[in-house]
């Protein structure tokens, strides 16, 4: 395959496996990253030397900056993206009743606002191609209720929704929308639930959390040929998580 992808927060943890995952496929890719300016610096300078051939770049862009990430659209609008990983996300922990709403509103506007913005800039170019791929990373949270998760659940739904009506409205222009919805990654996110881990992997039916590269697998399969009549899905990667009632006997 071949083409430009843009995958958000793709210095670390599960981003920088898609992007490994996106070049190894032939893919060039333009990554961004908030803060770790080591990490993305370190990301391309490895692929440069594991994939000569594929352009590898990364950009500084803050999510939560409405006028930055406005700006950072309008240079890419008409550089004719292949495809969109929208990977970039925001925790935020609180009770449903005792939500701060700033937080929240910060929250929604990275893991949410931010996808319709870069798709509004990047859909445009893809019907003139008649040819695109839009993948946003959700989470078993949106369908699975969890305490303490609520605001970054409704991020999730709302990601969810968004991404089901854009591939109906897109898919007679050669464009597929389709949303990954891991489990618990074995990612440094999930480092503040050290001491809870084994009993988080008993209630997984594999009984393992995924590794990066397994989540990275399907959204790198997405962006290709294979996946062509695969549109408004979401598509869980969580060991059998929601599968299963969750009620133990014993």
């Amino acid at each position: 395959m071949s083409g430009r992808i843009l995958v958000t927060g793709g210095a670390s943890g599960l981003g920088a496996a898609i992007v490994r995952a996106l070049a190894g496929q032939g893919y060039d890719v333009l990554f961004t990253y908030r803060s770790s300016e080591e990490a993305a610096s370190g990301l391309v300078a490895e692929l440069a030397q594991t994939h000569p051939e594929r352009g590898i770049a990364a950009k500084a862009l803050d999510l939560a900056d409405r006028a930055a990430l406005d700006g950072f659209c309008d240079e890419i609008e008409d550089e004719g993206f292949h495809g969109l990983v929208h990977n970039a996300g925001q925790s935020y922990d609180a009770l449903a009743a005792m939500l701060a709403q700033d937080r929240a509103e910060t929250a929604m506007q990275i893991n949410f606002w931010s996808l319709t913005r870069l798709a509004k800039a990047l859909v445009r170019g893809m019907i003139r191609a008649r040819s695109g791929r839009i993948v946003a990373i959700g989470s078993v949270a949106a369908s699975q209720a969890n305490p303490g998760n609520a605001a970054y659940a409704a991020t999730k739904g709302a990601l969810e929704s968004y991404c089901r009506t854009l591939a109906i409205e897109t898919a007679k222009r050669g464009i597929t929308v389709n949303v990954i919805a891991p489990g618990f990654i074995d990612t440094g996110m999930m480092a503040p639930y050290a001491a809870y881990r084994a009993g988080m992997e008993r209630q997984i039916p594999l009984g393992r959390f995924a590794q990066t590269d397994e989540v990275a697998a399907l959204a790198a399969f997405l962006m290709g040929k294979g996946a062509a009549y695969i549109t408004g899905a979401t598509l869980p990667v969580d060991g059998g998580l929601t599968a299963m009632m969750g009620v133990h006997r014993g």
